[in-house]
């Protein structure tokens, strides 16, 4: 069984991705042996070990998968780095260790366990029952065969059960949960006073020292880092109708014509009906019979038309419409066989047909309400319907623009020029595109990407990912057609590289002062506040409260009524004896002084809190399984080899 998790390791990535995405599966490397000869070991599991190939493979498994569930908007950079590739690796080690244990301890899945486990899966359900039709079209879509879906779902079935039961059985002492539920509920009574720091910015004065000594200290922290200026093709529906030919207004008729429910709401009619069945095979006089039914029951109904609802619930034989006084709801003109609809389209507003003969039968119809053709003529919607014709022929040029744009930007590979030349398109140029983000513009100045309309485009990471690859920057060459959306795509080419630096201080002169003064502001405001605080905590009446706080609020660790996190810390870090109590702090906007003037227990078993016990005994399960998880490490004799350190920093790679 087992063996079928290392040999088939890909394809079970893949089912598992599209049907269960367990939380180890994007690291899945499940049991490599060394198949390439040289191959370095990294991590000694027991008898086995885990290969640079093997993470190397996981690497790219996990960013493929990372790739598709983010629709390429994922930035590899966010992996290429030391924690992350530790990460990766402890949880390849993690899933040998389970394998080694289950097998070890020769863990199985029964039959029934397997089907009841498969049949509750979400995503193989349909309103809220198993679906085999649904089971079998998504293998279909991911090329499996129910036998190999099994026997992978079968293994992590029986790794599930190394750890399942430890995380199971978690549970935290009641006690724990009663303090915790005490703490998170206990109320402060507080009032607050604001120093913002803003009030304080209007009377400072900033001179040019205080500027050059501040960008002499903090100089690194300016740095910019590198950049490029680009150049850009873009080709999205609006370049894609540009100089479209105007459509003949016969093209426009035909179109009309051609879909015009899109504009005419054909005649419609409310119908109820009382239905005669006429059985198959049916003799001359059992037809006859029926019909003279009918035409006795039409004359009765017609004589008196608020009994048609009772006598179809009584004589109708049409079961699904009978109980219902032969209601059949809306009926449009073109849906129903001929004799019956002009039967019924003959009908006015509450008239009543004959016995009208049917495919099963006879029906006697009564028009509830009748609504007539109605919507636009050609001439009314001629302007929608350009709109539409210049789209379409619009979509048809973008499909074929870029086809083109694909060939024009390989066969000049140094130049945007020819393709927009080909195409009527607009070589655009940007500047500031760093390799993690567009740089405002007020570091940048004129041409900045981030004031851009194309902003957003340019700040994809498929398009910055594009313009920092190795061959773009180095040879300036045109990156392939990025799709940013089916309407929308791009490509670029670097313009210009310009190396991390720190401004020369006249560019950065204007933001230096504005941080000055929020330094400045901010110790103003901090020096009045505790000023104002000491000045509280002196007062003979403590009784009384000083002019300038605010209404009391009843805040708790579960209900902060919007305060920070800061303040919220300074009411509870004091006693709740010996009140009022003053307390200061300083945040991002200035200094604020707390008046703490009552305390309120918290109380166990609070109605908020009913699912803290659950949550509680998962974190603990969580915690508990890791345990295991780092004794099983010690029993199966892992060893983490030299070599992974040099992989782990990124030293080596076999991309």
């Amino acid at each position: 069984m087992f063996d079928f998790i290392r040999t088939h390791q890909r394809l079970m990535q893949l089912v598992l991705l599209v049907l269960i995405l367990p939380s180890f599966v994007l690291i899945g490397v499940s049991g490599y042996t060394n198949y390439v000869s040289g191959d370095e070991e990294l991590v000694k599991v027991g008898n086995s070990s885990i290969t640079q190939l093997e993470f190397e493979q996981a690497r790219r498994n996990q960013l493929e998968q990372l790739q598709q569930t983010s629709q390429g908007g994922f930035d590899p950079a966010m992996l290429d780095n030391v924690p992350a590739r530790t990460a990766l690796l402890d949880s390849i080690i993690d899933r040998r260790v389970m394998i080694a244990m289950a097998e070890k301890e020769r863990f199985t899945v029964s039959d029934t366990a397997l089907r009841q486990a498969i049949a509750s899966m979400p995503q193989l359900q349909v309103d809220g029952q198993f679906s085999a039709e649904r089971y079998n079209q998504l293998l279909a879509s991911a090329g499996l065969t129910t036998r190999e879906f099994e026997q992978s779902q079968r293994a992590e079935l029986a790794l599930s059960r190394v750890l399942g039961p430890v995380g199971a059985t978690a549970a935290v002492p009641e006690a724990v949960v009663d303090r915790l539920e005490r703490a998170l509920t206990e109320e402060r009574s507080i009032r607050l006073i604001a120093f913002p720091s803003a009030d304080y910015e209007k009377d400072l004065v900033i001179s040019d020292e205080d500027v050059k000594a501040w960008y002499e200290k903090n100089k690194q922290t300016l740095e910019l880092p590198e950049q490029v200026r680009a150049q850009y093709l873009l080709l999205n529906e609006e370049a894609a109708m540009q100089n479209l030919p105007a459509p003949k207004t016969e093209d426009l008729q035909q179109y009309y014509e051609q879909n015009k429910a899109r504009y005419v709401q054909p005649a419609r009619v409310n119908v109820s009906h009382i239905q005669l069945n006429v059985p198959a095979g049916a003799s001359d006089e059992q037809r006859a019979a029926a019909k003279a039914k009918a035409e006795e029951i039409a004359k009765k109904v017609q004589a008196d038309k608020t009994t048609f609802a009772a006598v179809a619930s009584a004589e109708s034989q049409d079961a699904g419409t009978a109980k219902n006084g032969g209601k059949l709801g809306w009926i449009t003109k073109g849906t129903w066989p001929e004799a019956l609809e002009q039967a019924v389209f003959a009908l006015g507003s509450g008239e009543i047909s004959g016995a009208v003969e049917g495919p099963d039968g006879y029906h006697i119809f009564l028009a509830n309400e009748v609504q007539p053709e109605k919507g636009e003529s050609f001439d009314e919607a001629k302007d929608k319907v350009e709109l539409e014709v210049r789209r379409q022929l619009g979509a048809e040029r973008f499909a074929d623009m870029a086809t083109r744009l694909t060939s024009l930007v390989y066969d000049n590979p140094a130049s945007l020029q020819p393709a927009a030349d080909a195409l009527g398109l607009k070589v655009k140029s940007a500047a500031g595109i760093a390799r993690d983000r567009l740089l405002p513009s007020d570091e940048v100045g004129a041409n900045a990407a981030s004031a851009s309309e194309d902003a957003a485009i340019l700040d994809d990471q498929r398009v910055r990912r594009a313009l920092f690859a190795p061959q773009a920057l180095t040879e300036k060459q045109n990156s392939g057609v990025i799709e940013i959306s089916p309407d929308t795509m791009v490509t670029v080419r670097v313009e210009e590289v310009i190396p991390a630096h720190v401004p020369e201080l006249e560019k950065v002169k204007a933001q230096i002062v504005e941080v000055l003064k929020r330094e400045k502001a901010l110790a103003a405001s901090e020096k009045a506040g505790r000023e104002a605080l000491a000045a509280f905590q002196s007062q003979q009446d403590k009784t009384e409260v000083p002019a300038g706080f605010g209404t009391p609020l009843e805040v708790s660790r579960i209900d902060a009524q919007g305060l920070g996190k800061p303040i919220l810390d300074a009411a509870f870090a004091a006693s709740g004896t010996d009140l009022p109590k003053y307390a200061g702090v300083t945040g991002p906007q200035g200094f604020v002084v707390l008046r703490i003037e009552g305390a309120k227990d918290g109380e166990a078993d609070a109605p908020m809190l009913a699912t803290l016990p659950v949550e509680l005994g998962q974190a603990w399960g969580r915690a508990e399984e890791q345990a295991v998880l780092k004794a099983m490490r010690v029993q199966a004799d892992v060893k983490v080899l030299p070599e992974a350190s040099k992989v782990l920093s990124g030293e080596t790679s076999q991309d």
